[in-house]
């Protein structure tokens, strides 16, 4: 089933990988927008211009900056697959779990982090957690066209077979936890991250080899799950940079 993307650096990255079938640019700016048109005619994707009543029905609302892409259904990727690029890669391997995450923006967000600090993949569950969609791609600024994602049966038993294949699970929690830097992520790595406001659900906790949580001062209670899964991705890298 085709999809449709909105947004600049959507649009861009799904042309940039050869996924888009159809542009759609409002009528006013060709102009503009003409270095990514340009993309598309190189392709050969037919562009078609339209009203911007039109593509703000085709994006329900959305920020669509002027332009929307029909792409190719999304790939998912494989747990083998992430898996094996940690090993191709010649580093330790990182791989981001998401226990549950609901929220699109917070999906999107997520995976453009997971692509800057050089996850090899991301997996989600198959079930009671959002997947890719236009929404997810626009967050993520285009970076679901570059990172693999992976969905999941049970995450309890994804997480065996990650430390099967010699990872180490790092669970973000705030109860009996250490601060990041107070534990060795350069290891190759999983790290846990649980749904907004539920946090990680027990049993995907217990599977957890240790637990990790960052400091906070002032009167609010916690980041939200895209701000603290960055600012641990970026320790991560901080880590494996200075080793």
């Amino acid at each position: 089933m085709s999809r449709l993307l909105f947004g600049t650096h959507a649009v861009e990255n799904a042309l940039r990988s050869r996924r888009v079938e159809m542009i759609f640019v409002v009528d006013a700016e060709v102009k503009r927008l003409a270095s990514l048109l340009e993309l598309a005619r190189q392709a050969k994707i037919p562009i078609s211009e339209r009203s911007r009543s039109e593509l703000d029905s085709f994006a329900h609302g959305g920020l669509h900056q002027g332009i929307c892409a029909v792409a190719g259904e999304f790939q998912y990727s494989s747990v083998e697959a992430i898996l094996a690029a940690g090993k191709e890669a010649g580093r330790s391997p990182l791989v981001l779990v998401l226990d549950g995450v609901q929220d699109p923006q917070n999906l999107g967000a997520l995976v453009r982090s997971a692509h800057v600090f050089g996850c090899d993949g991301v997996i989600v569950p198959r079930d009671r957690a959002v997947h890719v969609n236009a929404t997810v791609v626009k967050a993520s600024a285009g970076a679901t066209e570059h990172m693999r994602i992976a969905l999941c049966t049970n995450v309890a038993r994804t997480l065996e077979e990650l430390k099967a294949a010699g990872l180490w699970i790092a669970g973000s929690e705030t109860a009996n936890s250490q601060p990041p830097w107070s534990c060795d992520l350069t290891v190759p790595l999983a790290l846990v991250l649980g749904a907004e406001g539920a946090g990680i659900r027990p049993l995907v906790l217990r599977g957890c080899d240790m637990r990790v949580c960052i400091p906070m001062q002032g009167n609010v209670g916690s980041l939200n799950v895209a701000a603290a899964g960055a600012s641990l991705l970026y320790e991560i890298l901080r880590q494996r940079t200075c080793h």
